[in-house]
């Protein structure tokens, strides 16, 4: 979620090249009904947003998502403030706007990788075969007021 519409593009044209599908909204609100229908894996929310912040969303939200659906606050905020803010609303981690591009994929792909591996392993029973691999790609939303 971001108040500018030029941020929220720039995100959604940057990571996209580099095999995430995303999708937006442009209303707060729309988050809930984003999850709901899209089931991301990460969800960046803009924190300073003035009607409602991404973190004070988060709280409203996360019912919504699946279990292992990240939520990364993304902001210009000092990150001293930032790392208080992830504690405080239970994001899973936080990337500075500064940070766009490749870096900004990398980032992402690295938390959703991580999140990932430390998912618990079902027990297989010895004659089931063990599943196939998952894909590393990785669906982005991003909302922006």
């Amino acid at each position: 979620m971001d108040d500018d519409p030029l941020v929220l593009e720039l995100v959604e044209r940057s990571i996209s090249r580099y095999g995430f599908d995303v999708v937006t909204t442009r209303a707060a609100l729309g988050v809930a009904n984003l999850l709901r229908t899209e089931q991301p894996d990460i969800v960046l929310l803009d924190v300073n947003i003035p009607a409602l912040s991404g973190d004070r969303i988060l709280g409203v939200v996360r019912q919504f998502a699946g279990p292992d659906t990240l939520f990364i606050l993304y902001s210009s905020m000092d990150e001293s403030r930032l790392r208080e803010l992830v504690r405080a609303s239970g994001a899973d981690g936080y990337i500075p706007k500064g940070v766009t591009g490749p870096e900004l994929a990398l980032k992402l792909s690295g938390m959703h990788h991580k999140r990932m591996a430390n998912r618990p392993t079902p027990v297989l029973q010895r004659d089931v075969p063990a599943p196939q691999s998952q894909s590393t790609t990785a669906q982005v939303s991003v909302a922006s007021r």
